[in-house]
């Protein structure tokens, strides 16, 4: 059997792990990647927000992805019926970039592992983790080629960015429920033949909302095509269709958009609707002795504010900075530097999230006459930027939006 060792190995070449890549590479750290897939191949979160943008930058991947001429994301869209509540990311609280991309992952994910593996990043495609076993920090990690070849990886520490995959957790059995509700979405793309029509918003990314739990998401793209999804309580999503047909499912769901239907209605769809059902994944912990896991290895929140690839990325740099000076003989704190860091920016993340499906965060959207200093504050958080403390919106997450909901309906009670 073959062997071969290196100071880390990355399981995952997605954002999070092409991210630690770079990093590593950046400081002449010995790495491999494994990746199970082949790429391009199409997954979800397609939709960035402005806080990775620091990320790639860091990864020297900035400049490269930036060349492809994906669509610039300057905000978002939260449409209700008549009721319009555009964010702007140039006008939010506090510093960070004021633009991200809107990205089909197949060619946004392969557009970063080529680059890496033009600067010499040994990446491994279609090569699946059989088994990891850990002695201490160092590991030894067998693999499984697509011709069915086994062979053994020697490291010093191992970061988990296999996503969906969650490698080290079934292993481990470090796999929790999510402590939120079941929800599930389908999505697909089309060709996007009506977009000149629609005026100066036809490339913003735009989530219309059907029922207080049931949106569907719009995501334009450069190329032509534009991603629509349906997302919403899993009963409701399995209601769409008796027959289990995503197409059905999902042509059913953009006919009771009155703001779409009219767009997309006849389009075919570029690729049969995959459905993603149950998303919300949590784990017993973010670390072990020789291992870090990253982005939807650790928690997938929900896509209702695109916060996925931002955590993935945000995990991935900093499980990489911290394993780089480890195998360099710095004591790491992991809980503190690592753990604790990262459910922050969870928790702030999934309390917007549970208040989006409360309604209450809906309230505050589409409050008249609006505040334009909540709005910032809010925008600042939508942005990614969660944690910057002097944000009250981010240090008093856990009720300030339920307060001011609470407030804004006791005002309209009253003047009613």
């Amino acid at each position: 059997m073959n062997t071969e060792n290196v100071d880390i190995l990355i399981i995952g070449a997605g954002p999070s792990g092409s991210v630690a890549a770079g990093y590593l590479h950046k400081q002449g750290a010995k790495i491999k990647v494994v990746e199970k897939q082949k790429f391009p191949r199409i997954v979800v979160g397609e939709s960035l927000i402005p806080r990775v943008m620091d990320h790639f930058d860091e990864a020297g991947l900035f400049e490269t992805l930036n060349s492809y001429g994906f669509e610039k994301k300057p905000g978002a869209r939260f449409i209700r019926g008549e009721q319009d509540c555009v964010f702007d990311f140039s006008n939010k609280f506090g510093e960070g970039w004021d633009w991200t991309w809107q990205v089909p992952r197949a060619d946004f994910d392969k557009a970063m592992t080529d680059e890496l593996q033009r600067k010499g990043v040994d990446i491994a495609f279609e090569t699946e983790v059989m088994e990891v076993v850990f002695n201490g920090t160092n590991s030894v990690t067998t693999v499984k080629d697509k011709e069915g070849n086994l062979s053994n990886i020697h490291a010093k520490f191992v970061i988990d960015c296999s996503g969906y995959g969650r490698v080290l957790p079934r292993q481990l059995k470090l796999e929790l429920p999510s402590n939120l509700d079941p929800h599930s979405a389908i999505f697909s793309h089309v060709k996007d033949i009506h977009r000149q029509n629609q005026g100066n918003d036809k490339t913003l990314i735009s989530f219309d909302i059907l029922e207080t739990e049931v949106w569907l998401w719009v995501i334009p793209f450069s190329n032509g095509s534009t991603s629509i999804g349906i997302v919403g309580p899993t009963a409701y999503i399995e209601n769409l269709s008796a027959t289990n047909d995503t197409t059905e499912a999902l042509q059913k769901a953009i006919a009771s958009s009155d703001y779409y239907k009219d767009r997309f209605k006849d389009l075919a769809f570029e690729f049969e609707p995959k459905k993603l059902s149950n998303y919300s994944v949590a784990v017993s912990q973010f670390y072990g002795e020789g291992y870090a896991l990253t982005g939807n290895s650790t928690e997938f929140l929900d896509p209702v504010f695109s916060s996925g690839v931002c955590f993935a990325t945000e995990s991935g740099i900093l499980a990489a900075k911290l394993a780089f000076r480890q195998i360099n003989g710095e004591q790491i704190d992991w809980e503190k530097e690592y753990a604790e860091y990262m459910q922050y920016g969870i928790e702030v993340f999934t309390t917007y999230v549970k208040e989006w499906y409360t309604g209450n965060l809906q309230t505050l959207f589409y409050h008249q006459p609006e505040n334009p200093d909540v709005k910032r504050k809010i925008c600042a958080v939508l942005a990614g930027y969660v944690w910057n403390k002097e944000n009250p919106f981010v240090t008093k997450h856990h009720n300030i939006v339920k307060n001011m909901a609470y407030m804004i309906k006791e005002n309209k009670m009253d003047s009613e």
